[in-house]
């Protein structure tokens, strides 16, 4: 086809987000621009690859500091900072800054060091005032921890997060009524659905079994899906001898196509009769749950910054928890930073059940550090060694169609649904990378089957229905239908530049310039530096009589494309015009004896 796809990597695993935790972020995400640490992290970014090799003066070290920050190079980040203190012991900000660099490199002790001067300089910030306190609930000096957040100012991100962290220090104190009493305000804000599931875990880790039976019950009739809820209900059940009641929370998870390493592993127990053991055996391995699931919900919705600094604090909790550790490295990874990150997952002892797939996102990161074939010879030892990883199968297809080696991709992707059977809502995705492969392999027929299949298990999936409607409008076949699928894909996805390009895209290869002009445009400004996308809006001003912008967007497109393939299209356009460039089948308008259905978008 003439038209590249950004296609997203959907084989993260980074944990589910469940409905109760988006709410509970979202409050968060409003608070935090409240917070010190919004204005310590929101940094602007200096010139990409200035260089500082040893900057010796307080301001160089405080502009490197900004910079390795940003880039998530924290442990450089940590030392420009510190080295910035040295000489700036008065300044609050680079004081703050040092601070936080500590916290998000790991260095949570430093940090909470650190965090005693910045409240001397400081005495409202209230993160450090929550890190002080989550020092004294490691060390398990719960009432200190209690006054060191009684001082936090409620109505901020810290304040709402410090609260449920004062709740597990009452639990820690065998005080669970306390802590249920303390936890009624936050819930009376709306965030009782997320706090149902901590409750659960508090009564489970003070022993009170029937409360905590009642709170997971609850946690998990409202979201069967997730996986950390899906875990505590099967071991608090299981623990009390409710093993089908267990097994069969476990059978709902996976009948959905899901699974996670963790939950396997408590099946394998309860199949064995045995007990699977707590959740959380203590109030600090509880707490790190807490910041763990804030940190995730961060990370999805693109807060890298404050998901460290959450993260790091859950794993100073409890070292133990390697799911902590793998999103630590997944955040790494998704900064470039991807050393740091096999560090991480390297670390992640043998005997835990995460430690597969961290031997596959190491694997993974061959790749992104400039080696595919070696990335690929490993994941491939990993599947043959190991038939039924889904993760290993799935990311070495990822990297197979990555490589252009779309047969072989197919067939990765045909044994990922011969190990999930192929008929879970779940499954969606195995046909539809599957579908891309065979497309790309010019096996449109095939393509075509697997799409629609995908579509059968997910009729929603924005990603599907783009890419189906746009072949389908690229091939001037089904067109009422694939006009609609792609405004359907964009109502799902209204900010997806790829997705409005594909629309834009439609309505011109439907003879519908002026739609296809409002569509691109937008596309454009959401994606401004997309070769295709400037190429698209070019021919669409050509059409409507805009030459000289169309120009100007097909020089865009030109100085974008790096690979060659959109500049030896647009170097005949910028010589003569778009009807002096050739005529494609896939650029070529086409005609549908029926009217398109208008666009239902805004």
């Amino acid at each position: 086809m003439r038209r590249s796809r950004k296609i997203d990597n959907l084989s993260a695993t980074i944990h589910g987000v469940s409905p109760e935790i988006e709410v509970l972020v979202n409050i968060l995400t409003r608070l935090v621009a409240a917070s010190g640490l919004a204005v310590v992290l929101a940094v602007p970014v200096l010139a990409e690859d200035a260089p500082f090799k040893g900057p010796e003066s307080p301001t160089g070290n405080y502009l490197a500091g900004r910079q390795a920050l940003s880039d998530l190079r924290t442990h450089e980040a940590a030392q420009f900072f510190r080295d910035a203190a040295a000489d700036q012991w008065t300044n609050p900000l680079v004081v703050d800054n040092a601070f936080i660099a500590l916290a998000a490199d790991g260095q949570v002790d430093a940090a909470a060091d650190m965090a005693r001067h910045v409240l001397e300089l400081e005495p409202g910030n209230d993160m450090a005032k929550l890190v002080l306190a989550t020092q004294a609930f490691k060390q398990r000096r719960y009432d200190g921890a209690v006054r060191d957040l009684d001082k936090v100012d409620a109505q901020t991100f810290e304040g709402v997060t410090g609260a449920i962290l004062k709740a597990w220090a009452l639990t820690g104190e065998n005080k669970v009524d306390d802590a249920f009493k303390s936890l009624d305000k936050l819930a009376d804000g709306g965030l009782e659905d997320f706090l149902v599931f901590h409750r659960a875990i508090m009564a489970d880790v003070a022993g009170r079994q029937a409360v905590a039976i009642k709170y997971i019950t609850d946690a998990h009739d409202a979201d069967p899906y997730t996986p950390d809820i899906v875990e505590a209900y099967a071991r608090i059940m299981g623990n009390a001898g409710k093993t089908q009641e267990a097994l069969d929370a476990i059978a709902q998870f996976e009948a959905q196509g899901l699974a996670h390493p963790i939950i396997t592993q408590v099946k394998q127990a309860l199949l064995n009769k045995q007990r699977p053991g707590l959740y959380a055996d203590s109030a600090q391995a509880g707490a790190a749950e807490m910041f763990h699931s804030v940190g995730v919900a961060f990370a999805r919705d693109g807060t890298s910054d404050v998901s460290m600094v959450l993260l790091r604090l859950g794993a100073y909790l409890n070292p133990r928890n390697d799911t902590i550790q793998l999103v630590l490295g997944q955040l790494y990874d998704a900064a470039g930073q991807h050393e740091v990150a096999n560090a991480i997952y390297e670390a992640i002892p043998a005997s835990s059940p995460m430690k597969a797939m961290a031997v596959v996102r190491v694997a993974d990161n061959l790749d992104a550090m400039g080696n595919r074939p070696e990335a690929i010879r490993r994941l491939d030892n990993i599947v043959t060694s190991n038939p039924t990883d889904i993760d290993a199968i799935s990311v070495l297809g990822d990297l197979l169609r990555s490589d252009k080696q779309y047969q072989a991709a197919a067939d990765a992707y045909t044994k990922a649904l011969g190990v999930t059977g192929g008929t879970a809502p779940a499954d969606w995705r195995f046909y539809y990378v599957r579908g891309i492969a065979y497309e790309r392999s010019n096996q449109f027929p095939l393509a075509e089957k697997d799409f629609l299949k995908a579509l059968d298990l997910n009729p929603n999936q924005p990603q599907v229905l783009n890419y189906l409607g746009y072949s389908w409008v690229d091939k001037g076949m089904n067109l009422q239908r694939a006009l609609g699928m792609i405004q359907k894909a964009v109502q799902a996805s209204p900010n997806d530049g790829y997705i409005i390009d594909s629309l834009g895209w439609a309505y011109y290869r439907l003879g519908r310039y002026a739609d296809a002009v409002t569509q691109l445009e937008q596309a454009a400004t959401l994606r401004p530096n997309d070769p295709e996308i400037n190429d698209h809006l070019g021919d669409a001003y050509w059409k409507v009589g805009r030459k000289l912008e169309a120009k100007f967007q097909w020089n865009v497109a030109y100085s974008m494309d790096t690979d060659g393939t959109v500049k030896a299209r647009v170097a005949a356009k910028l010589k003569g015009g778009l009807d002096a460039a050739p005529r494609t089948g896939d650029s070529a308008p086409v005609t549908d004896d029926a009217k398109p259905t208008p666009a239902a978008v805004n």
